[in-house]
């Protein structure tokens, strides 16, 4: 999908990063970072980058000779046991005299807190180092060919949300909605797409679709999508209200649509993310809803369904400004209302110069 040349940028920029941080060499454990860097997405990664030099890549002995066919990585090191993986890596380290060495840790498979222990208990002679901060500067901003996988993956999620849309009935449940829009994703080109389906009037902020949870009369469905084109994933959320909008619900969906406007007029480059969140927060406030929305209006989009900057559970990332062409999915944050149930619209925006670029396109007032 990318270019050597733009790979081994994207290497040799971080490598600068690690320079300015006096870092000697990072160990990347994380499938997104690892496909961000090698430019293929190799199950157990692992990726030596050293501050200067060729990075090395570890790889399944039978797996070698393909990695090598797909990656710009020719500098392989392989394994048939996990244990000597651990002493390729280790031994590697010691014998470059390493000092201060990075490891990317982060909230996604590969990056468990007992790898991160592990690493250090083998690198004892170093110091190590998290430099997720380092990579996410990097990753936040997108070039044109990850928008265009971007733009893909948003066409995808749109056919698995008419699909789950279509499939609504009373009686079904919600992992038989799940289903149709899996399947259609993956018919699509999705090769890791996900769903959450929560319906009723009990809210949830979010959930995986439970076989047990069927359709009633009058019940809210909120669907959230997320899709994949080439590595790059798009999210799409809208809520489906069977038997129409009462008033309450008619209320509770207008004041979402009104944060949603909020979004679109000021996600613009220079802007903090707290700024338009506390926006959001008076506008609810104002219409009744203080006590129902999850605070946290928007993350990142990008290798990952979410990626930094994540409002909704680091608060620091709320500081961040929006820059351009960052890929960003708002409104990420639902209500929750009790009798009403979960009531979210969301969607991928690339942020311009003037005024993000919506790269979902789908309907908002949804009725069954």
């Amino acid at each position: 999908m990318f270019s050597q040349e733009i790979l081994r940028k994207r290497v040799e920029n971080f490598q600068r990063l690690m320079k300015e941080n006096n870092i000697d060499a990072s160990m990347i454990r994380t499938l997104s970072s690892f496909t961000y860097f090698a430019g293929v997405k190799w199950l157990r990664p692992a990726l030596l980058i050293p501050a200067e030099g060729e990075p090395i890549a570890f790889i399944f002995k039978y797996e070698a000779e393909e990695f090598m066919e797909k990656s710009w990585i020719q500098n392989v090191k392989t394994y048939i046991r996990v244990e000597e993986l651990m002493r390729n890596v280790s031994g590697t380290i010691r014998e470059s005299a390493y000092k201060r060495v990075g490891f990317d840790y982060s909230i996604e498979r590969d990056s468990y807190v007992l790898f991160f222990e592990l690493f250090k208990k083998l690198n004892a002679q170093a110091e190590v180092v998290d430099v997720h901060a380092l990579i996410m500067q990097l990753r936040m901003i997108k070039n044109s060919v990850e928008i265009e996988a971007i733009k893909q993956a948003s066409g995808i999620a749109e056919a698995g949300m008419r699909k789950a849309i279509n499939a609504i009935d009373v009686g079904k449940n919600e992992l038989e909605i799940a289903a149709e829009a899996i399947a259609e994703m993956m018919r699509k080109g999705a090769e890791y797409p996900h769903i959450y389906v929560t319906a009723g009037s009990k809210p949830r902020v979010h959930a995986e679709p439970r076989s047990w949870k069927k359709i009633n009369p009058g019940d809210t469905v909120e669907i959230v999508i997320s899709a994949d084109h080439n590595g790059y994933y798009s999210n799409l959320t809208r809520t489906v209200f069977l038997g129409g909008l009462s008033s309450e619900k008619r209320k509770a969906y207008e004041a979402f649509m009104k944060t949603h406007q909020i979004v679109e007029e000021n996600l613009k480059p220079g802007t903090k993310l707290i700024d338009i969140q506390n926006m959001i927060g008076k506008l609810l406030e104002n219409e009744g809803y203080r006590d129902y929305y999850v605070i946290g209006f928007a993350h990142g989009v990008g290798l990952l369904p979410e990626e930094d900057p994540i409002t909704t559970i680091v608060g620091p990332h709320r500081q961040y400004k929006v820059m351009e062409n960052m890929t960003l999915a708002a409104i990420h944050a639902p209500l929750t209302i009790p009798e009403i149930g979960t009531i979210k619209f969301e969607d991928t925006y690339w942020i311009k110069p003037e005024k993000p670029e919506k790269l979902t396109k789908f309907d908002y007032e949804l009725t069954l």
